[in-house]
């Protein structure tokens, strides 16, 4: 890569403040939001740097194009802010998986079908596996029979996004939270 390609992308990648500002004259926008009139783009600077601020460019798709005197690195620092509290309460519904066997014994039911309640609290969708090994292939009338009971006994809390289905050798089922 030539210094001279790299010195258009890094132009291309400032923003539009300041010294980058290359229309002749521009109208500009006060610290308050008073309207100060259009003024040549030196002229704004100069104001904008008596005030010990950036002059900033809003709109350049206007006619003459709109620009703002501000603290950048303040308005910068407070859009990131902004981003940040945003993704915090941001939430992506995870699926986690329940696995088991459909001669699961009583209390091993238990604790799966805890680990599904904890996972639709959570928020998160819940995939239930049963796992047939070998023979137990021609059971598979028992391994629904499962996943129906695992899906009435969490119907306060979740609701079947999709009905039992075999695949290969397993059973899925697919919870998701309700909706409150």
């Amino acid at each position: 890569m030539t210094y001279s390609n790299n010195k258009k992308t890094n132009q291309r990648d400032l923003p539009k403040i300041n010294n980058n500002i290359r229309f002749p004259r521009v109208r500009v926008i006060g610290t308050d939001g008073e309207q100060l009139g259009i003024l040549d783009t030196r002229d704004a600077n100069r104001m904008a740097e008596e005030q010990e601020l950036d002059l900033v460019l809003v709109s350049e798709t206007s006619d003459p194009p709109v620009c703002r005197i501000m603290d950048y690195g303040k308005f910068k620092f407070e859009q990131e802010k902004k981003a940040r509290a945003i993704r915090k309460k941001q939430h992506t519904a995870d699926i986690k998986e329940v696995k088991m066997r459909y001669k699961i014994d009583e209390h091993d039911y238990q604790v799966r079908v805890s680990q599904a309640k904890r996972f639709l609290n959570a928020g998160d969708k819940v995939k239930a596996t049963i796992n047939f090994r070998g023979r137990e292939a021609q059971h598979v009338h028992l391994g629904q029979e499962l996943l129906e009971r695992m899906a009435l006994d969490l119907t306060e809390l979740a609701e079947i996004q999709q009905k039992p289905k075999k695949e290969g050798r397993n059973m899925i089922m697919f919870l998701s939270p309700k909706k409150s």
